[in-house]
């Protein structure tokens, strides 16, 4: 069994470990020539992005194909490349999976979101994310591919965490009544994604998110706990005093449902809040 990644990051990587450990051959692309190395030690093989001809040669005979990089003012850089190179190759893979964001539902006043709610992305990048999804999903249509969407919120994991900013002195507690947002540990959207290759639903559009949404200042109070450091002062919240991130974070205040993943996909994740995900990220590094 084969596996391409466009688009070799956080998740990418994730994934990519999970499948390998199955016993799939996992091909994905770089950009910067130096990750083609890296990837190579790895057990991956490396594929230049913007060359149609050795992908194409790839898609030829790949079961699933996961598809990561967030789309610019052109639409989804993948797409542009993928799709010519699928028709080249005349290729059907099982499963084409592509990344999305939670932040498409947009600001529900800490209301809930399902899979077939309204879109109403409020940034650019949010928008750029609808417009790519439709796009995707139009071209599984058009084509004939099982093409799924995966919605996701912030994705957190070993070297990407409350634990990181603390240590950094970047975390900030921001008195913030009533908003909450939903997080995902990077290995739970790795099972999440493998549970949908295994189980691929063309048009299939899923959250995957933990079971608990919840108050940043929450999140990062519990891990300075766990670090034994003191909590970060909780200081008044003025959202227009903010960098431009940080104050599309706090306009948005939503929960987000992961039932139909779990439903439709028999997933659950391990980590089904931040202080399981939290607990086994600091267990991992004092082990290492």
């Amino acid at each position: 069994m084969r596996l391409l990644v466009y688009g070799y990051g956080f998740v990418g990587r994730a994934l990519a470990r999970r499948m390998a450990a199955a016993g799939w051959d996992v091909a994905a692309t770089w950009r910067d020539p130096s990750a083609a190395k890296a990837m190579r030690a790895e057990g991956v093989e490396p594929l230049p992005a913007e060359d149609k001809q050795a992908i194409a040669e790839r898609l030829a005979d790949v079961q699933a194909v996961l598809v990561t990089p967030p789309p610019g003012p052109e639409g989804c850089p993948a797409l542009q490349v993928l799709v010519p190179a699928l028709a080249k190759a005349g290729a059907f893979p099982d499963w084409i999976g592509y990344i999305s964001t939670t932040g498409v539902y947009g600001d529900r006043r800490g209301g809930w979101a399902f899979e077939d709610s309204r879109l109403a992305a409020q940034s650019p990048e949010g928008a750029r994310r609808v417009a790519a999804e439709r796009d995707w999903l139009e071209v599984g249509r058009g084509m004939g591919l099982t093409v799924t969407v995966h919605r996701l919120p912030g994705i957190y994991g070993p070297g990407r965490s409350a634990f990181d900013r603390l240590r950094e002195g970047r975390a900030k507690r921001y008195d913030a009544p009533g908003h909450v947002v939903g997080r995902v540990h990077v290995d739970d959207v790795a099972a999440g994604l493998e549970a949908s290759i295994a189980r691929p639903r063309a048009g299939g559009i899923y959250n995957l998110v933990d079971d608990e949404p919840a108050a940043n200042s929450a999140v990062i109070a519990h891990a300075a706990r766990l670090l034994g450091l003191p909590e970060p002062p909780l200081t008044p919240l003025d959202i227009d005093a903010l960098p431009v991130k940080a104050q599309r974070f706090y306009r948005e205040n939503r929960r987000v449902s992961n039932a139909r993943a779990k439903a439709e996909l028999g997933w659950r994740p391990a980590y089904p809040t931040y202080r399981e995900g939290l607990a086994a990220i600091l267990a991992g590094e004092r082990q290492t």
